[in-house]
């Protein structure tokens, strides 16, 4: 009997459209959607997956792994707002995970985070952290990560999604990139930063609206500015859709 593939997690930059993604994800029907487990975790000090309660990364790693095993293949994503110490020292995150990345440039990243959350620290916007999970993938396993863009997603769903599903070894499913609009239970307790998500029915490029931008806030400049070579040379590795 041949082994269950890997279970797939999405690592994302805060506001990089990466609920969205997931959004398709769960419309597709045949994955066990986890919504940020892990930062989740860090909150509240414990994160319920198919009835069971873990209280550390590393147990909740485990069962994820479990599930997986018994024939539901899941796929998790979370965002660099957060550390993941522990996590990052257990080597089943590089062995028996397929690790993916998702960037958005940042100016507009930073913006729409700042409208959501203007008292977020300068590690808060997630570039910097993002990168070096990268660099532990991709030193733990000799290969280069797969990386998507938010801004390819919006501009060539399809293509890019398709490609997503090529590499990490599900089947494209076209039903998957509409759904019908509302929220979801095990997005709640964060759902106000998953509005746009909620409201919608697909993937659809809108124009910023945000009063503040590193245009207009000092502030955010500098932190654009920071976090700029960290989102260059993850960009570097992105898919580009055809």
């Amino acid at each position: 009997m041949s082994a269950a593939p890997k279970p797939i997690l999405l690592w994302a930059v805060p506001r990089s459209r990466s609920t969205a993604f997931l959004r398709i994800m769960l419309e597709r029907g045949d994955l066990e959607v986890v919504h940020e487990p892990f930062s989740y975790l860090q909150v509240d000090g414990h994160f319920e997956l198919t009835g069971r309660r873990a209280t550390s990364a590393v147990e909740l790693l485990g069962m994820m792994l479990e599930v997986n095993a018994d024939g539901r293949r899941v796929f998790a994503k979370d965002t660099s707002d957060y550390t993941y110490t522990p996590l990052l020292e257990d080597e089943r995150l590089f062995t028996d995970v397929i690790n993916t990345f998702m960037i958005r440039e940042p100016r507009s990243a930073i913006a729409s985070h700042y409208a959501m959350n203007p008292e977020a620290t300068l590690d808060e916007y997630g570039f910097e952290y993002l990168h070096a999970i990268f660099d532990a993938v991709r030193s733990a396993t000799g290969e280069v990560p797969l990386v998507i863009d938010g801004d390819d997603l919006v501009a060539n769903p399809e293509a890019t999604v398709r490609a997503y599903c090529e590499r990490v070894g599900l089947e494209f499913v076209p039903e998957a990139m509409r759904w019908d609009p509302g929220q979801q239970t095990n997005w709640q307790r964060t759902d106000r930063w998953h509005a746009e998500v909620a409201e919608s029915s697909g993937l659809v490029a809108k124009a910023s609206g945000h009063r503040e931008t590193p245009d207009t806030n000092e502030h955010l400049r500098r932190v654009a500015e920071h976090h700029q070579p960290f989102y260059d040379a993850l960009a570097r590795h992105r898919l580009c859709p055809g």
